[in-house]
């Protein structure tokens, strides 16, 4: 991880946005995670998206609604998984300076309302929680362990078909 000292601001470089940020904590998480996937995990650079605006995601762009102003701080696109769609959310994480509890869970699941990714994570700079929407229990389920790029596309089958929220976004499970 590139970190440069201007003055008195210490600044990180962010590979995806091709630009030196501000090195605060969560940019810290959040540059710490993107390397991780990048070097270990074989996750593309080209899908990737850095403070992804929801009212820009390419999925959501014909949809005329009133999208919150929210930014998401990772997001990975995959490519002809959801029908009509070239580009589709597979991987969404929020990223944490602090320790992940029930309201960042309850964050990734507000945004995830409208993205619709079919996993979504929250991160800090020592735990990383992915969870999934159980389709049996219409609950998400969390486990402690960020798989590889491979490892979930194998798990959206050519049958997964992308749910409409019913009451939200399901219950979670932390």
């Amino acid at each position: 991880m590139a970190i440069m000292g201007l003055l008195s601001r210490s600044k990180i470089f962010d590979p995806i946005r091709k630009i030196w940020v501000a090195a605060t904590p969560e940019e810290k998480v959040r540059q710490g995670v993107v390397q991780y996937m990048l070097e270990h995990l074989g996750y593309p650079k080209e899908l990737l998206s850095i403070e992804k605006d929801l009212k820009t995601l390419p999925h959501l762009g014909a949809l005329e609604k009133n999208f919150p102003p929210r930014r998401i701080d990772i997001i990975c696109f995959a490519k002809d998984i959801c029908p009509g769609y070239a580009l589709y959310p597979l991987l969404m994480i929020e990223c944490k300076q602090k320790k992940l509890d029930v309201n960042s869970i309850e964050q990734i699941l507000g945004y995830n309302y409208y993205i619709k990714a079919f996993f979504i994570a929250v991160a800090n700079d020592c735990e990383i929680r992915l969870g999934y929407l159980e389709k049996e229990t219409n609950q998400y389920r969390f486990t402690s362990h960020l798989p590889s790029f491979h490892e979930l596309l194998e798990q959206v089958t050519p049958s997964a078909r992308i749910r409409e929220p019913s009451d939200g976004a399901g219950s979670s499970h932390f």
